[in-house]
């Protein structure tokens, strides 16, 4: 039977409740209960790995009679595999509801096949209620499942000739304030944001996602610091809202992230960061800052990214074209063709979906 109205609505009080819960390495989900009259009789979301799943968190705040015959409206069909927590599928099967109507498609091969489950029970099942939105909602964590590590964005800021910095060094400021506005709006958007050492040390950036009038943004990236030597006690870095993450090499900073569920990966690390992402093939988007600037010598954006000769370059995409004052912001993205600088391909425990087992100096920003 198609959705009814107060179905719908429901959904999406469910996803604003989803929204509750952490990113992290489990999807964001949520969940409402209505009555066989359509009344919300409990709600629920997923508060993180090892916690109740958003229909059993529902579940518990109803009696056995109260849940028998009730509708469960999800986010994200019910899963179907024991993690840290048992399959909600199962769950709701014993608790006697009597419809389930989800939005998403659980993607994983482990826990995916809730919703067949359920049907096999004698469940009435309406899946893809809103899902665009649904997707939406989780499409970070999606993604992330694929790549089996974070969406990684490359970001860094260079004159029209291509050079991230004078002879001397200096580089503030290449652009103006509509592009760092933008980079800072993006930070907030990203779970960390990386840097190498020696950009931390010759710069002493603070890291965090800031408005144009000074403030912060409600939503901070985690810092993350990569490269072997000494960050200073009273570094800037060390008052940043959260801890910061140090890591002496890419793979391992990688893994790190990707085992702390960390879905988007913001690298502002300068040209031998950036270069060293780009190199690797971990380059899942570039954002090129270009300021109307000239300035010559050697001090370029990128620097060796192992292209020897011009049949080896990587071929880009361009995604969009933006004008922030005086200054463009290039997006770009891979083109499937090129694996080397494209996406990882899934890790061997990628696309297990929500059973909450965990998976196995910069241009521009100087002093931000």
């Amino acid at each position: 039977m198609p959705a009814t109205r107060p179905e719908r609505d429901a959904m999406r009080r469910a996803f604003a409740l989803a929204r509750r819960g952490p990113r992290g390495v489990n999807p964001q989900v949520g969940a409402v209960i209505l009555s066989p009259d359509g009344d919300v009789l409990s709600e629920g979301w997923h508060r993180g790995a090892g916690t109740p799943h958003a229909e059993v968190d529902a579940l518990s705040h109803l009696s056995a009679d109260e849940v028998r015959g009730t509708t469960v409206i999800v986010t994200l069909e019910p899963c179907n595999h024991t993690g840290r927590t048992g399959p909600c599928a199962l769950a709701l099967i014993e608790a006697g509801v009597g419809r389930v109507v989800f939005s998403a498609e659980d993607p994983g091969v482990q826990s995916g096949g809730g919703a067949a489950r359920l049907q096999a029970a004698g469940v009435d099942v309406e899946a893809g209620v809103l899902a665009e939105e649904g997707v939406a909602l989780i499409d970070d964590w999606l993604v992330s499942v694929r790549l089996g590590r974070p969406f990684i964005t490359v970001k860094w800021a260079q004159s029209l000739d291509g050079r991230a910095a004078a002879s001397d060094g200096t580089s503030q400021w290449i652009t103006g304030p509509g592009a760092r506005a933008d980079v800072h709006a993006r930070r907030a958007a990203a779970d960390a944001i990386l840097v190498g050492t020696g950009t931390v040390l010759a710069d002493d950036p603070a890291l965090t996602a800031r408005r144009p009038d000074g403030t912060l943004y409600e939503h901070q990236p985690v810092p993350v610091v990569l490269g072997t030597r000494r960050v200073p006690a009273d570094a800037a870095i060390r008052r940043h809202p959260h801890s910061p993450l140090f890591s002496d090499t890419l793979e391992a900073t990688i893994s790190e992230l990707r085992d702390r569920g960390i879905q988007r990966l913001f690298v502002e690390g300068g040209p031998t960061v950036a270069s060293a992402f780009v190199r690797a093939g971990l380059a899942d988007e570039v954002l090129a800052y270009v300021a109307p600037v000239l300035i010559g010598g050697d001090r370029l954006a990128l620097t060796d990214i192992g292209v020897s000769t011009l049949a080896d370059a990587p071929r880009l995409r361009i995604v969009s074209v933006e004008k922030l004052g005086d200054d463009l912001l290039v997006i770009t993205q891979p083109t499937p063709a090129h694996g080397r600088f494209g996406s990882a391909p899934a890790a061997p425990h990628s696309m297990t979906g929500h059973e909450d087992t965990v998976p196995h100096p910069t241009t521009d920003t100087k002093g931000s």
